[in-house]
């Protein structure tokens, strides 16, 4: 029988209700109410199989380590691979039947990792415990459930992706993939920051082994350098954050952190700076691992990795950890409402400059890349304006439809010798074989475009209306609106230029072995006579095999069917709704709108925090979460008919507008030469990378070589003189010495000589 276990941020509400009744008296029964609560929930123990679901991708790592070792040169690492994940995402499911229900948690001890006491000589004093456990509860088995299960769809599609790699190569990316599915489930399944940090770290050592995976191509070493550099800056404000939670609270448990936080929030009173400094430093780590700014550009170049690593990095693993992280720790930002309101401002930014970037780019994955940044921008606007429930579901819906995305991109990449210039590719549609990565891609996009009633139409829509009626935001909802028409822009800019139109195309300078060869001659002059191939080339773009279609295919359908949990009512909340809300949203309700933690925030926030009640927000004088169905689906509709005017076809009966004849050209082309420095700024990145080297890389460029000089000619001079001085004495010494009687009496003579003139001149 498992013991189903109340989840701990339940109590806040306990100790909040007491605070407010009884005063003084009644914080401290209720913060002893709460302390007896939490010891009573962390007495018991959970079911151990599901210990399995970090240790299966573990499992897998060592074996496809050992078809390396031995030189296997077959599919048998991706076969071993997608087993054992598939096996990792079955216990996942099974967890979220025994689990993922309001105020269940469990904690599963595996073993004592570090136990360290270090004050043993003082009772009463420090002392550190990691144990290699697992926190579960409604948040944790909402990650894993697209930790695992798209973890392994995109093994099932890498295993053909790779394919013209099978040996070494093959079993060294298996290898690098599992682990990277081993250390996402500890950072997200395990019940201490210490173990949440070694997942962080895994992570990022697998995303640079990963994205450097072509490590003969300078730009991949490049980009997996850049991306492993820029995490280390949001890794030590991380690293900083968990060393102050232990000093302040004594523990780095999240049942021990959060029986603290309960009982702080019940007795009021001013907090220390280092508490309200943990939040911060926590956020530092965060904005690394999720690109936000200012440490985003290191997620667009990690597109030089294979187009699997790609989808894994963005759709559902690395690129969330940040998000998991706030959501995981919400109840310390509650602590301290400027942390709160940092959030929603970078990532309201993020928003809108990765947008405006994504617009420019002619390389499809790039804009996916860029897509992606702008999107977690939307999630961390989610939990900064306290939708901790729309910011998880926008996870949720985000890992499906951008693992379509990126796995269709990478499809077409494949299929075209690396081709992934909008501007050489059109009409894929209508190509022999690529019907069901076109109907993916679309229904991909729109999800991205927020287009009314698809998943991230919904998604998108809680944070944007929470944006409204949270007191302060109004104008980060209106960023956040523009940014959701720039969304469907550039999305549907892909599509109409890559998918419909005219079919030419221009094959990229990668060849995967003989993969085109497999097609036949026929099949090969159908593709290439029918749909306006260059120049007379021999080149035959090849169509997927089942594995990628499959993978597509159930992705596709997945992107459409996960519209339907926001409909089932979980305490009205729905079901997503439902599985975070007694994980972060119980912690929301001190701040709803009303209450004295609302006036908190909207004083961090600048705005006027007066008065007994704090009202709502309103969209244009209306309900947001009512106008905002109508208003968003507007704005993504718009986007949707303007990319469709300067990059769509003619046809279809007039269904689109556009005018494009051919893949290289489009009515944009005019507009970005009347707007040619705004386009060109906004294609170069906004100079971004530029300003970075300008102010951090070359100047410390610089300083190494100023460092290198003076050790090499001051510190080592001075060192070397110093060694110099004796070896110099004993070599002029050295003669003086020889051993030959001869030299000797010479020497005495010479003396003599000497001592005889020197009296001579004296006298």
């Amino acid at each position: 029988m498992l013991e189903l276990l109340s989840n701990i941020p339940e109590l806040a509400t306990l100790a909040s209700h007491a605070t407010h009744g009884h005063g003084a008296e009644g914080a401290a029964a209720g913060a002893a109410e709460a302390a007896h609560a939490v010891g009573a929930a962390i007495a018991g123990s959970g079911n151990k199989l599901f210990l399995l679901i970090p240790l299966l991708p573990l499992l897998s790592m060592a074996l496809c380590g050992l078809y390396w070792a031995f030189g296997v040169k077959s599919k048998l690492p991706a076969w071993t691979t997608v087993g054992l994940l598939g096996a990792s995402f079955g216990l996942t499911i099974l967890a979220y039947f025994e689990i993922a229900a309001p105020g269940v948690t469990q904690i599963v001890h595996g073993f004592r990792w570090i136990g360290i006491d270090l004050s043993p000589h003082q009772e009463g004093g420090l002392e550190l415990i990691a144990n290699f456990g697992l926190y579960l509860d409604s948040l944790t088995i909402l990650w894993m459930l697209f930790v695992t299960g798209l973890a392994t769809l995109i093994a099932l599609y890498a295993s053909e992706y790779m394919a013209h790699d099978v040996g070494p190569g093959y079993c060294r990316f298996f290898f690098a993939f599992s682990l990277f599915v081993f250390a996402m489930s500890a950072l997200v399944m395990g019940d201490n920051l210490l173990m949440l940090y070694l997942g962080w770290e895994g992570v990022g050592l697998c995303s640079y082994l990963l994205i450097g995976y072509f490590f003969t191509k300078p730009s991949a070493v490049a980009a997996a350098k850049k991306a492993f550099i820029m995490n280390r800056i949001g890794d030590l404000g991380l690293a900083i954050g968990i060393m102050m939670t232990f000093v302040q609270f004594g523990t780095i448990e999240y049942a021990g952190i959060f029986e603290q936080v309960d009982a702080i929030r019940a007795s009021g009173g001013e907090l220390p700076f280092a508490v309200k400094a943990i939040p911060l430093l926590l956020m530092v780590g965060a904005f690394g691992k999720s690109a936000q700014l200012p440490l985003y550009t290191w997620l667009p170049d990690a597109m030089e990795g294979p187009t699997p690593v790609s989808a894994l990095i963005h759709a559902a693993t690395m690129v969330t950890a940040g998000v998991y992280l706030i959501a995981r720790t919400y109840p310390l930002y509650t602590l301290n409402p400027t942390a709160l309101v940092i959030v929603a401002w970078v990532g309201g930014l993020t928003a809108l400059l990765a947008a405006t970037i994504g617009m420019a780019q002619y390389d499809i994955k790039r804009i996916m890349a860029y897509s992606t940044v702008s999107q977690l921008g939307y999630m961390f606007l989610g939990l900064g304006v306290l939708s901790s429930a729309g910011a998880a579901f926008h996870v949720f819906t985000h890992a499906f439809f951008k693992a379509t995305l990126f796995l269709c991109c990478g499809a077409v990449m494949h299929g075209f010798a690396g081709q992934l210039d909008l501007r050489k590719l059109s009409g894929v549609w209508g190509m022999k074989g690529w019907r069901i990565v076109s109907v993916a891609m679309l229904i991909g996009c729109l999800n991205l475009a927020g287009f009314p009633l698809t998943a991230g139409y919904f998604s998108k829509d809680m944070i944007l209306a929470e944006a409204f009626v949270t007191p302060g935001f109004a104008v980060l909802g209106w960023i956040a609106l523009i940014t959701a028409g720039l969304t469907a822009y550039y999305t549907f800019r892909v599509w109409f230029r890559v998918f419909m139109g005219p079919g030419e195309f221009e094959p990229g300078d990668e060849h995967h072995g003989d993969a085109e060869d497999e097609m036949t001659a026929e099949d090969g002059h159908d593709n290439h006579a029918g749909h306006g191939g260059h120049g007379g080339s021999s080149f035959h773009p090849h169509p997927p095999k089942w594995a990628i279609n499959t993978v597509l295919a159930i992705l596709a359908v997945g992107s459409l069917a996960v519209v339907g949990v926001y409909f089932i009512d979980t305490e009205h909340h729905g079901w997503v709704g439902g599985l975070v809300h007694d994980s972060t949203a119980h912690y929301e309700s001190p701040f709803v709108h009303h209450g004295a933690a609302a006036h908190e925030i909207a004083g961090a926030h600048g705005a006027e925090a007066s008065g007994a009640e704090l009202a709502p927000g309103t969209f244009l004088g209306f309900d947001p979460h009512e106008a905002l169905f109508f208003a968003s689906g507007i704005i993504g509709a718009i986007g949707i008919l303007i990319a469709a005017f300067l990059h769509g076809p003619t046809g279809f009966g007039g269904l689109f507008i556009g005018a494009r004849t051919e893949a290289a050209t489009s009515r944009a082309d005019g507009l970005k030469r009347t707007f040619a420095p705004v386009g060109k700024w906004a294609e170069r990145k906004w100079y971004v990378d530029e300003l970075y080297d300008f102010l951090f890389r070359i100047p410390l460029w610089v300083l190494a070589h100023i460092c290198y000089l003076f050790d090499r000619f001051i510190i080592d001079g001075i060192v070397d003189g110093l060694a110099k001085t004796p070896r110099g004495v004993g070599s002029g010494l050295r003669p003086s010495q020889n051993g030959l009687l001869q030299s000797y009496a010479v020497g005495m003579a010479g003396g003599l000589a000497f001592i005889l003139l020197v009296i001579w001149v004296v006298l």
